[in-house]
């Protein structure tokens, strides 16, 4: 089996998970000498080009010789991109891993397109990460397409390990649509909440800096003692709750404004977009 740093991996696009994705894969030992990022973009791939990476504007010649292909661009253009490197591969012996970050499209498309002239398909995994990943925090969710074996998924595991801390297979490609609603758009609800954090404590006499200052490290603690501690969240949350205390007060307030529900509906409303999204694709 080839290890990951021993891998030629070919990007097609070169935006900011894809630049993410390289900058966890050169800390991690891979040559950027083994990196190639197809992008459409002079400004784009200048930029990759001045980081060592190289670069290229075809598709097909990013793709040609790489051990894994990482699809990451938007959702409109997967399909022309996925046939074209489909197309380029009808003469390669063995073909990649084609590694999926562009939300919402389903493996039946991925695989209909990267389709090779002669009818093989290569192993396709459907990745969802998170924005986290840009400083080397994310979360992802991953899906195995037919034929992905375990030195497939170790290899995936290793690429996506150069940025996320927490790296989930899902045994049913729809549940990447939870994993979408869950950890895929779940930054922004923390920022959401830190911002009305921020709002509330400034209304009551903070200063903005201050407010902000002490918000953003209150959830930086508070989701390192999450990762750390062995503790269920329900616990950590009993732990720091005193009865009839300045925190009880809090909840309960949360409590009879429906919080749970809150939570519950905006998840579920991810959740269904992103089911709403792949059948549009």
């Amino acid at each position: 089996m080839t290890s990951l740093q021993e891998s030629k991996i070919g990007f097609i696009g070169g935006g900011n998970m894809a630049s993410a994705i390289i900058g966890g894969l050169t800390s991690k030992g891979v040559s950027k000498t083994n990196i190639i990022v197809s992008e459409p973009w002079d400004v784009n791939r200048e930029k990759l080009t001045s980081t060592g990476v190289q670069t290229t504007t075809s598709n097909a010649t990013a793709g040609a010789d790489a051990n894994i292909v990482i699809i990451a661009v938007k959702p409109q253009v997967t399909k022309s991109v996925c046939e074209e490197l489909g197309a380029s591969w009808g003469g390669r012996a063995t073909l990649p891993v084609v590694v999926s970050i562009a939300a919402g499209i389903t493996l039946d498309s991925l695989q209909g397109w990267t389709k090779t002239s002669d009818g093989r398909t290569p192993h396709v995994v459907r990745v969802m990460p998170n924005t986290p990943a840009l400083v080397g925090e994310g979360a992802s969710g991953a899906f195995a397409g037919v034929g992905v074996t375990e030195q497939d998924k170790e290899l995936v595991n290793a690429l996506l390990e150069s940025v996320s801390k927490a790296t989930e297979w899902v045994d049913r490609e729809e549940l990447l649509d939870v994993v979408t609603g869950l950890s895929g758009s779940g930054p922004a609800y923390f920022f959401a909440m830190v911002e009305h954090l921020v709002a509330s404590a400034t209304s009551l006499g903070l200063s903005k800096e201050q407010a902000t200052r002490l918000a953003t490290q209150t959830c930086l603690g508070a989701g390192k003692m999450l990762v750390e501690s062995k503790d269920e969240p329900s616990q950590l949350r009993k732990n720091v709750t005193s009865p009839n205390g300045t925190t009880f007060a809090a909840l309960q307030t949360f409590e009879k404004e429906g919080f749970k529900e809150i939570v519950d509906k905006a998840v579920t409303a991810a959740t269904e977009r992103a089911a709403e999204l792949g059948k549009k694709a």
